[in-house]
């Protein structure tokens, strides 16, 4: 919007240089004519720019993902109205390159803001290069990306390495004699799945007693997470902790565990885990079905809002990276009020 502003006001100030060069008899006469319904008509126009509403290019994953990405959606939805302030456009994909191509059409479509959680953490630098040449303010949400930073200005995220130390942690916590894990992975690449999955796997590397029996994406999708455990069971390989990283995969998990008869939960034969606190997974530690959900908040839009109006208003916003304060939940000591004051 400011780009648009600047672009008017040269205009208006070419257009006033121009007149007072005029070397013709005509251009005389236009010189020594009254010009302030011109200077009138271009500061009008310059205060009707600055009344634009801001137009902000929104990327974001599938909105049928999960439900984490559901709400996600939502809350960007509900702050990016025009009652607001702004002209927002969405753009969604699971895959790098289609969002990429998204990023490249809202550059060309001189977007004043692009936001971006990215599906894949590698391959942006070009395209965020792109927007910043163009004057465009890029701001990640939900996840990092791999880029220098100096091509963002600011990073609202979640710490998804945190979060799979937390996991990772509480588990560890239980003091199982040994640990047979089903490991169900998000998207590849994507930096939930590699924070999630890094301390999972940094744990098996140091500990004995920990194994991973199965590794495998889901990509985010239940019935796909359902067919993963439904084939490790079949096979009858020995498991006793179900690793999803998320909760619509740990749903399909258990689905697999009821079909066959496995007992899961608290004080059961398979210990359960998510992500993203769903306020049905959180329903399901309270009822002591599930053992563990990791929190992953998605209500980003008031942060982004308020860096949009700092640097709108001319400043640097005062971080460049934003963490979302998060926590784990135990199926022991879960109470309603965290369901309903959690649960999305």
């Amino acid at each position: 919007m400011k780009r648009k502003v600047l672009a008017m006001m040269m205009v208006a100030a070419m257009t006033m240089g121009l007149v007072a060069c005029g070397g013709s008899d005509s251009g005389d006469a236009a010189a020594t004519g009254d010009t302030s319904s011109d200077t009138a008509a271009a500061t009008e126009e310059t205060t009707e720019a600055s009344g634009d509403l801001i137009k902000v290019g929104i990327i974001n994953n599938d909105p049928n993902e999960s439900g984490y990405r559901t709400a996600n959606d939502a809350d960007l939805k509900a702050m990016f109205t025009k009652e607001n302030g702004y002209d927002a456009s969405f753009a969604y994909s699971l895959k790098n390159d289609e969002q990429i191509q998204a990023a490249q059409q809202f550059i060309q479509d001189d977007v004043d803001y692009l936001l971006l959680s990215a599906a894949d953490t590698a391959g942006w630098d070009s395209v965020l290069q792109d927007a910043k040449d163009a004057g465009i303010h890029v701001i990640l949400f939900d996840r990092t990306i791999d880029a220098d930073e100096s091509l963002y200005d600011a990073s609202i995220v979640s710490d998804m390495a945190k979060e799979g130390e937390t996991a990772v942690n509480w588990l560890a916590d239980q003091g199982l004699d040994s640990y047979k894990v089903i490991h169900i992975q998000g998207v590849m690449g994507s930096a939930a799945q590699q924070g999630r999955s890094g301390a999972l796997d940094d744990k098996v590397a140091a500990e004995s007693n920990w194994e991973i029996v199965a590794q495998q994406t889901a990509e985010w999708n239940a019935e796909k997470a359902q067919q993963i455990v439904q084939s490790q069971i079949d096979a009858g390989k020995d498991f006793n902790v179900i690793y999803a990283e998320n909760d619509d995969m740990a749903k399909g998990a258990v689905a697999a565990l009821d079909a066959a008869g496995i007992s899961h939960g608290v004080g059961k034969d398979v210990i359960v885990m998510g992500f993203d606190c769903n306020k049905w997974a959180l329903e399901e530690l309270l009822a002591q079905n599930w053992n563990y959900d990791g929190q992953c908040n998605p209500f980003q839009a008031s942060y982004i809002d308020e860096i949009i109006k700092t640097i709108e208003s001319g400043s640097a916003p005062a971080e460049k990276v934003v963490i979302m304060e998060e926590k784990g939940f135990d199926a022991e000591t879960i109470t309603q009020e965290d369901v309903d004051t959690y649960g999305i």
